[in-house]
């Protein structure tokens, strides 16, 4: 339970390890910074869930993802200014009882997102 969340390269067919990602609360137009990390060999937190079942709490929340900064440390040759720079997801968590994955499925260009289990 808690929450979690998982990112995919798509472009070159792994999990896109190295990516930094930025997890916020957000209260209307005000988003408050929990905690930055960097994804692990297999595209996820490597502490484990972003919230445990116990701290997860109801509201809005941000995962901000590092998307230009992934690529260009990976080598690929991006256009100045880039498609895709950081990736921000919006979403809410109505039920702290259940789990919230958040997957990211992700190229320069484009991107793609889900509720996960």
């Amino acid at each position: 339970m808690g929450l979690s969340t998982h990112v995919l390269d798509t472009m070159h067919g792994c999990p896109a390890a190295g990516m930094a990602v930025a997890l916020y609360t957000t209260h209307g137009d005000t988003a408050t910074l929990v905690k930055r990390l960097v994804l692990n060999s297999d595209g996820r937190n490597p502490d484990g869930p972003l919230y445990d079942n116990a701290s997860l709490v109801s509201g809005t929340y941000r995962l901000v993802f590092d998307v230009q900064g992934y690529f260009r440390d990976r080598g690929v040759s991006l256009p100045e200014p880039n498609f895709l720079n950081k990736v921000s997801l919006d979403f809410g968590v109505a039920h702290t009882d259940q789990h919230y994955h958040v997957p990211l499925l992700v190229s320069p260009w484009s991107y793609s997102t889900y509720r996960g289990s």
